[in-house]
């Protein structure tokens, strides 16, 4: 019983980082690389979104994603019963 509730949990843990990554990935590789310049026609006060996404917008992604992830897996935690305050060890399913 335990064993698939930690399968259960791991899943989610894994999906949840491979969704977060696709999202990095595209902004970073996609808008600041391959989509630069149909976006640098696009402008945030006098610089170009297409170069403002590769220097700086790619990083407050990352930095998005890493407070979306740690609130996200808090509530799986949370859910799965692994978190360290809780001691019950129960299944969420029931």
């Amino acid at each position: 019983m335990k064993d698939q509730r930690l399968a259960r949990y791991w899943k989610k843990n894994i999906r949840l980082i491979w969704i977060l990554l696709v999202i990095w990935g595209l902004v970073s590789l996609v808008c600041g690389i391959i989509l630069v310049k149909p976006l640098n026609t696009i402008t945030i006060g006098s610089v170009p979104l297409g170069f403002w996404i590769a220097q700086q917008g790619s990083i407050w992604v990352f930095v998005i994603l890493i407070f979306f992830y740690a609130w996200r897996m808090d509530r799986i935690d949370h859910k799965y019963r692994l978190d360290p305050d809780d001691d019950s060890g129960g299944d969420p399913d029931q």
